[in-house]
C-alpha cells in the first residue's frame, strides 16, 4: 500500500465531528496511513498507535524530536504558560456534551492531550508559543480494503502569530523528510502487530 498525502477535500469534504470545533485552525496536512481493518477496529488502531514505548521508531526521528524538545526548553517554547490552559484555552471546553464523555487513550510519549474517541474518528491537540494544533485519525470506508475501511491522518493547526507562521513553514521540509515517512511507517507496523496478536 503507498502511503502518500492526500488533497484537502479528503478531509474537508467529509462530516468529520471535529469540524464542529475547528472552525478558526488550518488543514495543514491529510495522510494516507497504510493501515485497513474493519468497521470496529479504530479503536484498536488508536491504542496501538498510541503506545508509549518510541522505540520502534528509527533513530533519526527520535534524534530530531530529542533535539526539537531540547531548544523547547531552552527558548521557554513548550512551558505550562504557553500551552493549554495558559496561552491557549483547551478545545476540550468546545467539545459537546456526547464527545466530552467520549473516553480516549493517551500516551506519554506523544505530547498530545486526548480530545475524543469515536467508531470513526480520533482526535488530541497541542500547544506551545508557536501554535496550537490537532492530529485527527479518520476512519474511512475502503472499497481497495480486505476488510472495508483504511485510516487518514489530518493535522490542523492555529499558528501563533508571524513567528508560529514563519516556524512551521521552517519545519515543514523536516516533517516531510523525516517525521511523516518514520511516523507512518512505524503505526504501520504497530498496526499489523496488534492485528496479528489479536
Amino acid at each position: 500500500m503507498r502511503t502518500r498525502p492526500l488533497p484537502s477535500g479528503v478531509y474537508s469534504g467529509r462530516h468529520w465531528r471535529i469540524h464542529e470545533i475547528t472552525e478558526d485552525f488550518d488543514l495543514e496536512d491529510v495522510w494516507a496511513l497504510p493501515v485497513q481493518g474493519g468497521p470496529d477496529d479504530l479503536p484498536r488502531f488508536v491504542t496501538a498507535m498510541m503506545a508509549d514505548d518510541d522505540r520502534d521508531f528509527p533513530a533519526a526521528y527520535r534524534f530530531l524530536f530529542a533535539v526539537r524538545w531540547a531548544l523547547g526548553r531552552m527558548l521557554g517554547t513548550d512551558g505550562d504558560e504557553q500551552g493549554l490552559g495558559g496561552r491557549v484555552a483547551p478545545l476540550r471546553d468546545r467539545l459537546p456534551e456526547d464527545l466530552r464523555n467520549s473516553p480516549a487513550p493517551e500516551s506519554d510519549t506523544i505530547p498530545f492531550h486526548a480530545l475524543y474517541l469515536t467508531d470513526r474518528e480520533y482526535a488530541a491537540e497541542i500547544a506551545n508559543r508557536t501554535m496550537h494544533g490537532v492530529l485527527h485519525l479518520g476512519w474511512v470506508e475502503d472499497d481497495s480494503a480486505p476488510d472495508g475501511y483504511s485510516a487518514q491522518m489530518s493535522v490542523l493547526v492555529r499558528p501563533n502569530g508571524r513567528f508560529g507562521e514563519v516556524y512551521m513553514a521552517l519545519i515543514k521540509p523536516f516533517r516531510y523528510a523525516i517525521v511523516y515517512p518514520a511516523l507512518l511507517r512505524t503505526v504501520g507496523q504497530r498496526w499489523d502487530t496488534a492485528r496479528s496478536v489479536a
